[in-house]
């Protein structure tokens, strides 16, 4: 933890971007000494090297007998390759195959398959002969980075997101966890602030992905929401507020993601088809036939079938307080049968418009101890809060997070690294 304070640190950042700059300008006149005198291939200590990117129609046995190898030696490498590492085949203008020899003309004494950045396979021949390989996996430069945004007249969260330069990636998992405590249809408003912390990861210099997703504030109308992820002892990981009270919740407001309310939980509702008043017990969600319907927690269905206002309903009980039902489906999910298990967004459903609708939707509801209650507004219990010293550790991280926010909030262009 004081090694992450010391990163943070305003003066040791300023260092090192100007220790980096020094890198990387001699970085740059050796390549382009490298370049003005032609290199091709590497020469080093290990021995001469050369690099081939597996082109479409390449295959292993093509590629290795273009470098010397026998039939024999090839079968020998693949089946080696096949039941160590898992490798079957080559994937053409990714995977990259270095070759290394002790002289430009001698015969190759180790085969290196670049299969991703994160993962190479190092193949070599023992002293009796055999060939061998061992798989060495590659820890990533992981950069922590901060985007903040605001919601202006008109846009939606992926809009507004997209244009503060937040990955899709990084924006769905965002809003698949901000919808355990946010209705996006009602709680987002023109003016609203939002800010992801979150990680990406590079590999000699050049962005390949994006991590995980470490902090989320969002200004909702409810109040400001905050999230931090977090390790506890045991291992585990989850996302907690700034209290450290769990903030992943056992069940979603909102099963399907971007979904438009079309009718409210409602004591008196005039039905759409029955044209007189009645409760209207759960929230519906305008939705396409065939989307997927997850489950908005975990738990055991026990109830699957047709009526003729709910058409083809599932029911799912959660614990011994909380049951869901998810109503009007085309169609189940295949498996999912009375008295199955099944894990929070899981699909188990697609959305239609049977029984007593007017068109393709999701009817959902929450019923707590018998009573069907506003799946907007109900507070919902949290999956995990932390213990006492659990507690005490993410304060410090939490502290750690917060004031790396502060500095890459005024330097958008920075990164730091935890």
């Amino acid at each position: 933890m004081k090694k992450a304070k010391d990163i943070l640190n305003i003066n040791n950042i300023a260092r090192a971007v100007v220790a980096l700059a020094i890198i990387m300008v001699f970085v740059a006149i050796i390549l382009v000494f490298t370049r003005n005198n032609g290199v091709g291939s590497d020469s080093s200590d290990d021995g001469y090297r050369s690099i081939v990117v597996v082109s479409s129609g390449d295959t292993l046995s093509k590629l290795l007998t273009e470098q010397g190898f026998s039939n024999a030696q090839v079968l020998e490498i693949a089946k080696v390759l096949k039941s160590d590492a898992d490798i079957t085949s080559l994937r053409a203008d990714s995977d990259k195959i270095e070759f290394v020899r002790s002289e430009e003309d001698a015969p190759v004494s180790k085969v290196v398959i670049v299969p991703s950045p994160w993962r190479q396979i190092e193949v070599t021949c023992n002293a009796e002969g055999q060939w061998q390989c061992q798989t060495i996996d590659i820890k990533p430069d992981t950069r922590v980075v901060y985007r903040q945004g605001e919601i202006l007249d008109g846009d939606s969260f992926y809009l507004a997101g997209a244009r503060a330069g937040i990955p899709d990636g990084i924006l769905a998992e965002v809003y698949d966890l901000l919808a355990f405590e946010m209705d996006f249809e009602r709680d987002v408003r023109a003016g609203q602030k939002f800010s992801v912390l979150f990680e990406e990861n590079y590999a000699n210099g050049e962005k390949i992905d994006n991590g995980r997703v470490l902090a989320i504030q969002f200004e909702a109308l409810r109040g400001n929401v905050k999230m931090y992820r977090f390790k506890k002892a045991d291992g585990k990981t989850g996302y907690y507020d700034e209290n450290g009270n769990g903030a992943i919740k056992s069940l979603k407001r909102t099963p399907i993601n971007n979904a438009r309310v079309t009718s409210s939980f409602s004591t008196r509702r005039k039905h759409p088809v029955l044209g007189y008043t009645r409760a209207h017990k759960g929230v519906d969600f305008r939705a396409s036939t065939g989307t997927p319907i997850p489950s908005a927690g975990a738990g055991r269905v026990v109830a699957r079938g047709y009526n003729s206002g709910h058409g083809n309903y599932i029911k799912i009980r959660h614990n011994a307080s909380y049951e869901t039902l998810y109503a009007h489906m085309s169609r189940f999910a295949k498996g999912v049968v009375v008295g199955t298990t099944v894990k929070q967004g899981q699909t188990i459903g697609y959305v239609g418009s049977t029984g007593l609708s007017t068109g393709p939707h999701l009817h959902y509801e929450i019923i707590k101890d018998g009573k069907h209650v506003n799946p907007m507004t109900v507070k919902l219990p949290a999956i995990s809060n932390l213990d006492k010293k659990d507690k005490e550790r993410f304060q410090e991280y939490r502290k750690v997070l917060d004031d790396g926010i502060g500095h890459l909030s005024k330097n958008p262009d920075w990164f730091i690294q935890l």
